[in-house]
């Protein structure tokens, strides 16, 4: 008989295979007998160095799930602030202390396809490649795009496309709580975490009617964490 966890792990697969030509992710198991071991795929995000790439990254479902995150590292070898660029580890709030159990294998695979979008080098995994793109964004965006190339099939780009910028202070604004409208910070902060401007969050927040809660944290359903996710990624 299947574990409640076997359970779970079986319709988030179903719900990512229904929703792939939306969401743009995908997850398999490796071994249809064992659900707690998967690939995930995912596009690289359009206007980066990654376009036109798929990265294939590797989920262990820990006994613990959905309590703890699920466990996951690159396949794909690539150059990115918050990816290990030997061993494909990933530094992400989402897959650590930011994961909550109403999280799933899908917000996690598109948290991972937003970082490539935004990455963070201030909290890097891959310092050597977090110094290149604050120092020289031109030239972390063409090496990106070679390893892109290189290892996810990706076109070559003869000016790479990207936005990035070198290093500047952080803008003072982020820590103004009006830009919260009465939300709580950390849980307008999960959501940043995965990559996203807490405005843009915050603007999500009131389309999908969140409840301010008088500005304390709390924990949202699975309906409403995935209908925030699908205005953020503008499917909405």
């Amino acid at each position: 008989m299947a574990s409640t966890r076997e359970r779970r792990i079986a319709k988030e697969l179903a719900d990512i295979q229904a929703d792939k030509d939306k969401s743009g992710v995908s997850a398999m198991p490796v071994d249809s007998t064992n659900l707690t071991h998967l690939k995930g795929t995912f596009p690289g995000p359009p206007d980066s160095p990654y376009a036109g790439g798929t990265f294939q990254v590797d989920i262990v479902i820990p006994d613990m799930y959905p309590f703890k995150s699920p466990v996951m590292k690159f396949d794909t070898r690539i150059w990115h602030p918050n990816v290990s660029s030997v061993t494909g580890a990933i530094c992400l709030d989402t897959l650590g202390t930011g994961w909550s159990p109403v999280g799933t294998i899908k917000m996690a695979l598109i948290s991972l396809r937003m970082l490539l979008e935004s990455p963070n080098p201030k909290d890097p995994q891959d310092a050597e490649v977090a110094k290149m793109l604050m120092e020289t964004p031109d030239e972390f965006a063409q090496k990106a795009n070679d390893w892109a190339v290189k290892y996810a099939g990706a076109p070559r780009q003869e000016h790479v496309r990207h936005s990035y910028s070198q290093a500047k202070p952080a803008e003072k604004k982020r820590d103004d709580p009006k830009r919260y409208q009465g939300y709580s910070k950390d849980l307008v902060d999960r959501f940043v975490n995965m990559g996203f401007d807490v405005d843009a969050v915050v603007d999500a927040f009131n389309f999908v009617g969140i409840d301010r809660n008088n500005g304390e944290d709390y924990e949202l359903e699975e309906a409403y964490m995935g209908d925030i996710t699908a205005r953020l990624l503008g499917e909405q």
